[in-house]
């Protein structure tokens, strides 16, 4: 639990955030299983899946390095809640 004065948050409490990361990442990989949208997506996020599981960073971490690309690539799907999604986790949580 975080806890700090002022306008910030008192505690992350009821705020879903590494389930919210697992959930986005699982209709990133869907899509790209799919083969949807520019290959050139495509083999950037499985290098980039690829690295996090080799360094051993979770799904949020993931998202927070990552959140410019991929509400292009979830764009490019046309794919609005999964950017919905997308910017609920990055207002939330990163």
């Amino acid at each position: 639990m975080l806890e700090t004065s002022g306008d910030r948050y008192l505690s992350f409490c009821n705020i879903q955030c590494d389930e919210n990361a697992d959930r986005f990442m699982a209709i990133l990989v869907q899509h790209l299983k799919a083969k949807h949208g520019n290959p050139l997506w495509q083999d950037y996020f499985w290098q980039k899946i690829e690295e996090q599981q080799r360094i051993q960073r979770d799904n949020l971490h993931f998202i927070g390095n990552q959140t410019n690309p991929l509400y292009e690539y979830m764009e490019e799907c046309g794919d609005q809640q999964a950017t919905d999604l997308l910017y609920k986790i990055e207002q939330e949580c990163c």
